[in-house]
């Protein structure tokens, strides 16, 4: 590479995407810090944030799926309901109580399970949504409904999974070299739950859809503009149409890990869990009016929305409002965030 070529790529601007993920890394990594520093106790701990990533593996894989959506600027306010059936569904799989499946396949057939219903739903959600062109909002309100009154359908009663399959599900994986040392000096390894890996997985995997494959280009470009993408001679019904069918795919996957992790299915489950994924993605740095976004921001979006729980908690204030306004104040700072940064941005490229 000549020294002409090598000045121009350290002189090629930031991009949006770049500059807002950086500043969500940063804010995460000193919130993080300060909470050692102010509490320390369990956040001097590895364990804690694995904690973090272990009650919340569900989350990040419903929040790629959001992200994928909201590049494309649309939305999907359906997939906390999807996660709670397909948690109950899965559940009572393997109880026994809704299929006479072998036990030796229960596990398997909980997953097929978990898969289908997360393709239903995106199937039909995407194709009234970009080929109907009915507006995102009401039919992923209307499929949200529609999950949650499935779940009491199904079963009125909160359902539990035996405790062999659990065991089996919730197998842990040990981190010795991050684990934290005991009043009796004994090293106690740091553990981490499968769905933590699936989950990362996702994160890896939408990551090379969206920045190398046709398809992920093709969701920033309807997303930045639909027209424009036209032009280039992108399939605009088709493309949205596989953000809202992957999405819901997503969802599935994330029903059967938060399955693995809590064992239970009731009509509660993953309440707020669209919510908290649209403001994952929004701390994350994707935008709400789309063509602007990153999977490895909206990972440590719920990492820093979860951290910021765990303090809220730490601190004395454990009443759940006190989290709701917490989230809500910094969903809030980082919209304004945004705006300012991006805006300041623009006014910058203008005068050039």
């Amino acid at each position: 590479m000549s020294d002409l070529q090598k000045t121009a790529r350290r002189r090629e601007p930031i991009t949006d995407t770049q500059l807002l993920l950086t500043i969500t890394i940063c804010i995460f990594v000193g919130m993080y810090v300060m909470a050692m520093l102010v509490w320390g106790g369990g956040f001097l701990k590895p364990q804690m944030l694995f904690d973090i990533l272990n009650d919340n593996a569900y989350l990040i894989i419903i929040s790629c799926g959001l992200t994928i959506v909201m590049i494309t600027g649309s939305i999907d306010i359906s997939v906390g309901g999807v996660t709670a059936l397909v948690a109950m569904v899965g559940v009572m799989i393997l109880n026994g109580s809704l299929f006479n499946v072998p036990e030796g396949s229960r596990i398997a057939a909980a997953l097929a399970a978990a898969l289908l219903i997360g393709l239903a739903f995106g199937l039909v959600q995407g194709f009234l949504i970009a080929h109907l062109e009915i507006q995102p909002f009401i039919i992923t309100l209307a499929g949200m409904f529609f999950a949650r009154g499935m779940i009491t359908i199904i079963s009125v009663d909160p359902q539990k999974a035996p405790q062999n399959l659990m065991d089996i599900l919730q197998t842990r994986i040990d981190i010795p070299w991050l684990g934290s040392v005991n009043k009796r000096g004994e090293l106690i390894p740091a553990r981490m739950e499968i769905g933590v890996v699936i989950a990362l997985v996702i994160v890896a995997l939408v990551f090379l859809l969206l920045h190398n494959l046709q398809l992920g280009r093709s969701f920033y470009a309807v997303g930045g503009n639909r027209q424009s993408a036209l032009m280039l001679g992108v399939n605009v019904r088709r493309t949205r149409f596989m953000a809202h069918l992957l999405c819901g795919l997503l969802a599935g996957v994330a029903g059967f890990v938060f399955m693995m992790h809590t064992g239970a299915g009731n009509a509660t489950n993953a309440t707020a869990a669209e919510m908290n994924a649209i403001a994952s993605s929004i701390i994350g740095g994707t935008l709400l009016t789309g063509g602007v976004g990153n999977v490895i921001g909206t990972f440590f979006g719920v990492l820093t929305l979860s951290t910021i729980k765990s303090i809220v908690t730490t601190s004395g204030l454990r009443d759940p409002w006190w989290q709701s306004i917490t989230t809500g104040a910094m969903l809030c700072l980082f919209i304004l965030l945004q705006s300012v940064v991006l805006m300041r941005k623009n006014k910058k490229n203008g005068k050039k």
